[in-house]
């Protein structure tokens, strides 16, 4: 590995550290916030959702604005929003700035995700590629499954507050390595051949302005406000229908609102001859059925992490801490064999791996389906949380070379940006229907519930890859290197 491309893999790997980190180490500190500033289960949603409305709603258009103007610069911006949004978290006198704080946080967030990505993309190719990918997606993935063991310490040591105050390091870091990392913008909008007088050769690149101009077209915002308000709306709907009822016009307007608005959305999406989410892309085989898989996969993900750490703590009895270390097993076999299954599927194409992991991690969650009283934490949880960790290892980093190698390099960034987006999505929507799975309580009867939803949601997402993930890809490169 060159230095610049072991430096670019550092930059990718901390930028999307800090924003995993942060959407995983507030799961843990949920009952202590609300201990702390009221709200309940409502307050809980929010805190989370509010992270995730923000960042599935802008990071499409994120993608977009790290094509046109370049990753870096935008992964620079994203860390300063996203630094300053912690920081206001961490000083939130109340539950509503604490959840417009975190809607900031996740629009920096935003920013962060794709452009990392992209830098991967952009940098490494082949096996090479679907290596870093592995490197990257096994220590994302352990931020964002060990957050909930630095959040329990953090809270029981301390006070929540500090789990977003933390964030000021991986942030520095980042914008360390950051420093004199220059890279060209990838591919401003293609330039429109003009023939010349004779009709003859195309001329040479447009002026500036042009280029400028082209740029600017790039920037999809009616595209954004529609999936903002889309999202926003279907969303809020979903959290409050429990306390308000359908019948509250506060619940059924945003929600007609909003289903209208991502009608609207795709729509647009399909007129505009600049769209932030080209609907052209979903036609490449695997990057459409890799989205399919990734919405199943991420919503269990997002629905079934959440719901062990809230049991384990307000049913169980456990401290935040011992919440927290709960989840160290996964992180670990995570960071273990990312790497390698993101290298062999590389060599030997995604579909095996993408097929038949989310139906081991679905296994892992139907063994934590039997938990009951008296509850056992060794026999009951701890089994499935090492036999989902393992079906995630398998899936997840094929899962991310699939996609984004079905896209060409110059539409990395927004490759990333929908492949994220759907995946946040997924989690939010399954986040903002918690509470109507759990029938307002949780309990172990409805902890026993959600388990099995959750495998369900794995079973879905390993039946959608074997269907449609082609190894095609992968038997080209092998057979141009041979």
């Amino acid at each position: 590995m060159q230095a610049v491309q072991r430096r670019v893999l550092w930059v990718a790997i901390l930028a999307s550290f800090v924003a995993f980190l942060d959407g995983a180490i507030v799961n843990v500190a949920l009952p202590a916030m609300t201990r702390e500033l009221g709200g309940g289960i409502t307050t809980q949603q929010w805190v989370v959702d509010a992270y995730l409305l923000a960042l599935g709603s802008l990071i499409l258009i994120a993608g977009s604005l790290s094509d046109t103007f370049g990753r870096v610069r935008i992964l620079r911006a994203g860390l300063f929003i996203f630094g300053a949004a912690s920081l206001a978290c961490a000083l939130a006198p109340t539950a509503l700035l604490l959840i417009v704080s975190r809607g900031v946080q996740g629009a920096g967030a935003a920013l962060l995700v794709p452009s990392s990505l992209a830098l991967i993309t952009s940098t490494f190719s082949g096996a090479a590629q679907g290596k870093a990918i592995g490197s990257w997606t096994a220590w994302t993935g352990t931020a964002f499954l060990a957050g909930p063991l630095v959040g329990g310490l953090l809270v029981d040591l301390a006070t929540w507050r500090w789990i977003f105050a933390i964030n000021v390091l991986p942030i520095a870091a980042t914008l360390f390595f950051l420093k004199g990392l220059t890279l060209p913008v990838s591919v401003p909008a293609p330039p429109v051949p003009a023939l010349t007088h004779d009709g003859g050769t195309p001329s040479a690149a447009p002026p500036p302005s042009v280029t400028a101009a082209r740029r600017t077209q790039r920037i999809d915002m009616i595209g954004a406000v529609l999936a903002a308000v889309g999202l926003a709306g279907t969303v809020f709907a979903l959290i409050e229908q429990e306390r308000l009822g359908w019948g509250s016009v506060a619940v059924w307007l945003p929600f007609a609102a909003g289903v209208v608005a991502l009608g609207a959305f795709l729509w647009w999406e399909h007129r505009t001859p600049a769209p932030m989410m080209p609907l052209g892309l979903f036609r490449i085989r695997n990057f459409g059925m890799g989205n399919v898989a990734t919405t199943f996969i991420y919503a269990a993900l997002s629905l079934g992490q959440l719901m062990v750490v809230l049991f384990l703590q307000e049913i169980a009895g456990f401290t935040a801490a011992q919440a927290g270390l709960a989840s160290l097993p996964v992180a670990v076999i995570s960071l273990v064999l990312a790497g390698p299954f993101g290298t062999m599927a590389g060599k030997h194409g995604p579909r095996l791996f993408m097929a038949a992991g989310p139906v081991v991690a679905a296994g892992g969650y139907a063994l934590m389906a039997t938990a009951a009283e008296p509850f056992n934490f060794w026999l009951q949880i701890l089994p499935g949380q090492l036999v989902f960790a393992v079906g995630l290892s398998i899936t997840v980093a094929p899962l991310t070379a699939a996609i984004l190698g079905a896209v060409p390099k110059e539409q990395s960034g927004i490759g990333s940006a929908i492949n994220n987006a759907v995946a946040r999505v997924a989690g939010l929507i399954a986040v903002a229907l918690a509470g109507v799975m759990l029938g307002g309580v949780l309990d172990h009867e409805s902890f026993r519930r959600i388990m099995v939803i959750t495998a369900v949601l794995f079973l879905a997402g390993g039946l959608a890859s074997a269907l449609g993930i082609s190894n095609a890809a992968a038997r080209r490169v092998r057979d141009a290197a041979s």
